[in-house]
């Protein structure tokens, strides 16, 4: 909660095909329109951050997250783990029962990453809004693979509901 007293939502992505950004993008509209819906404008603030950007204060400012990030060879993606290296120890048992969500773009698989991120998150001890959601871009060819990627209504959708979910539960 900042010292306004608005609930936080962070949202910390990581991108290099556009197919993660779009989910942050989406959860973070998800999470808007549950704000507009219920009609707490005034109550919480959605700041979105990329990986690198993001560090311990924006962490412990934090009332909820959520985390997006592509898996590259089968492991949550670079910029992401470095993130969570860089910010783990700053923020051991301050984050404890918060809630977050989890989005991983993947080109066929995607939960070993899941698995990664999860396991982080259990050591901060946040806690799980949904299983976590896993947009499957069906690259496969080293072309396909670091194309720019435009996800389906389908992924889109997940990401906003997941966005909105946990405004929802923040408020």
């Amino acid at each position: 909660m900042d010292s306004t007293g608005k609930k936080i939502l962070l949202v910390v992505w990581h991108s290099r095909t556009g197919a993660a950004r779009q989910m942050a993008q989406a959860a973070a509209e998800g999470a808007q329109a549950v704000v507009a819906e219920l009609q707490a404008g005034g109550q919480m603030a959605i700041i979105m951050k990329a990986a690198h950007e993001a560090d311990t204060p924006d962490l412990l400012q934090a009332d909820g997250f959520l985390f997006c990030a592509p898996e590259n060879l089968a492991a949550l993606s670079g910029a992401m783990k470095e993130f969570f290296d860089r910010c783990y120890y700053g923020v051991l048992d301050q984050l404890n029962g918060r809630p977050y969500g989890l989005l991983i773009s993947a080109g066929s698989d995607g939960s070993a990453a899941v698995r990664q991120a999860e396991r982080i998150c259990t050591g901060w001890r946040l806690a799980s809004i949904a299983p976590a959601y896993i947009a499957n871009t069906n690259a496969q060819t080293p072309d396909a693979i670091l194309a720019p990627k435009t996800l389906r209504e389908q992924d889109i959708e997940a990401s906003k509901t997941m966005g909105g979910t946990l405004a929802a539960l923040l408020l």
